[in-house]
Parts: C-alpha cells; sequence; structure tokens
C-alpha cells in the first residue's frame, strides 16, 4: 500500500513540477503585442506539451503502480494471456484519444496554428482561444466559440492568416459605372486610408479588377498591423468611399442606359396623332 501510494504520490509530483515549471516558461512571452509571431508560437508548444507530458506521467505512474499489486498484476496478465479481447477493445477506445496526442505533438513541432491565430475554419472566422491536449477553441468574431478536434488541422485544409506575419491586406471591391473617374477614386482612397487609425503606413493602392456588361469592378486595397485591424479598415473604406460617390461624384455611380436610336419605330396611328 505506501508502494503504491508512493508511486502515485510521485507521479502528481512530477505533473506538478511540469505545470510550474510550464507556468513559468509562459510568463516569459507576451502574446497582446502585434508582433508576437514568436511568442505565440512558444506559448502554443508549451501549452500542448504540457498535457502531453502530464497524461504520459500520469499513465507511467498508475502503470507501475498497478504492477505492485500481484493480484491486479496476475489478472491483467491472465486476461491478456487467454485473449487478445481487452487490447483489442482498449485500443479500439483509446484510437480517437491517441490520434488527437499525436496529432497535438505534431501540431506543436510544425506549428501550423499558434495560440491567437486568425483563421478561417468551417467557413466560420475566428482566433485560436485555447489548445488543448484532445481539441482547438476558436473564438468566432461573433464570440461564438467552435470546438475542433486536434486531428481536424492535421487531416482538413484550412485558412491560416497569421501563420508568417500578422500584417493583412484589407481588399474593398465597389461596382461603378464606366464613366468613374478612376484618378478620382484613387485619390480619395489615399485620402481615407491615410486618415484611416487602422493603416500601418505601407500598402494602399486603386485598381479596375473586373468589367461586367454594365459596371466595371474596382478594387481598393490596404495593408492593416492585424487581421481585426485590416476588417475595420476593409469596412471603413466601404463606407467612406460609397458616401463620396453619393455625395461629390455622382458620375460614379452605375447607371442604366437606353439607345433611343435603337428603339423600335413608332405605330403608323401613333404618328397620326402627334401630327
Amino acid at each position: 500500500t505506501l508502494l503504491f501510494a508512493f508511486l502515485v504520490a510521485l507521479g502528481l509530483s512530477l505533473v506538478s513540477l511540469v505545470d510550474t515549471g510550464a507556468t513559468v516558461q509562459l510568463k516569459r512571452y507576451d502574446t497582446e503585442d502585434d508582433a508576437n509571431t514568436h511568442a505565440r508560437k512558444r506559448v502554443t508548444q508549451t501549452r500542448i506539451l504540457r498535457r502531453v507530458v502530464q497524461v504520459l506521467i500520469m499513465l507511467v505512474a498508475v502503470g507501475i503502480a498497478l504492477l505492485t499489486i500481484p493480484g491486479v498484476r496476475q489478472w491483467g496478465l491472465s486476461l491478456l494471456a487467454s485473449a487478445g479481447v481487452v487490447g483489442i477493445v482498449a485500443g479500439l477506445a483509446l484510437q480517437p484519444f491517441l490520434a488527437n496526442m499525436i496529432a497535438g505533438i505534431q501540431i506543436a513541432m510544425a506549428q501550423p496554428i499558434r495560440i491567437d491565430d486568425a483563421v478561417v475554419v468551417e467557413g466560420e472566422w475566428g482566433r485560436v482561444e485555447e489548445i488543448t491536449s484532445t481539441y482547438v477553441v476558436v473564438k468566432l468574431w461573433d464570440w461564438r466559440r467552435i470546438i475542433l478536434p486536434l486531428t481536424y488541422f492535421i487531416q482538413q485544409p484550412f485558412q491560416n492568416w497569421t501563420r508568417m506575419d500578422t500584417r493583412l491586406l484589407a481588399p474593398a471591391f465597389l461596382w461603378v459605372d464606366y464613366e468613374a473617374p478612376i484618378d478620382r477614386l484613387r485619390d480619395k482612397l489615399e485620402q481615407i486610408v491615410h486618415s484611416s487609425i487602422y493603416w500601418d503606413g505601407d500598402t494602399v493602392a486603386l485598381v479596375i479588377f473586373d468589367i461586367t456588361e454594365r459596371t466595371a469592378k474596382i478594387r481598393c486595397t490596404a495593408s492593416a498591423r492585424n487581421a481585426s485591424a485590416a476588417f475595420d479598415l476593409k469596412c471603413e473604406i466601404r463606407e467612406k468611399m460609397l458616401a463620396f460617390m453619393r455625395d461629390e461624384c455622382r458620375e460614379a455611380l452605375p447607371r442604366d442606359r437606353v439607345d433611343l436610336f435603337e428603339m423600335a419605330p413608332l405605330p403608323k396611328k401613333a404618328i397620326l396623332l402627334e401630327d
């Protein structure tokens, strides 16, 4: 009994020691800064590896402790020796857990996602809020949470907007008339972006992106320091460019045209009445 209790207590002590070391390590990094790619990488690795190591320590400690009890040891060995049913059932039951644990190690090493990454999963945009030993919590833009297994980020394609850098381009699309003064629109875009608090001072551009049978599609692009600022900047560009076209540049608004010369001639009765 004392040996069993000692082994369990030793396992719990090692788990607490790992937790303390991980907490000290996490306090060294600040993930609130915009240029926090390195910090988010280390925080993600520390949190995932902490949980994996703690689980492994407890499994080993409990396993060794059970071996000290002859009755349990002989019962387990006899079951495994007589039939492999227990091993098969245990293997099937632990398969999702082991798959997620291995996926967690892969995520910690390869870093496809990190804490506070801006990602698009299942058609929803959000930020990675928490990474556990089996699942990932993504906080969506409307404050909902979507829970995904770790294997999702290994087996399924997804978008990571901050994989290498937090800076992003904010493209805003507008439809304008063929007679729209592109130079005036470009000057107005630069004025809007330069006065915006969301712009990072790098990129601003306006180009004709596409042409339809009625309108021209223009793309207003500016850069921002992170995904949230890029979204706000895109909304600000759309709002102020629309107000400018409505109030000061109405020739840029899309219009329908009718060619009177190609209209069908009036009926003869209508011509006589007109005469």
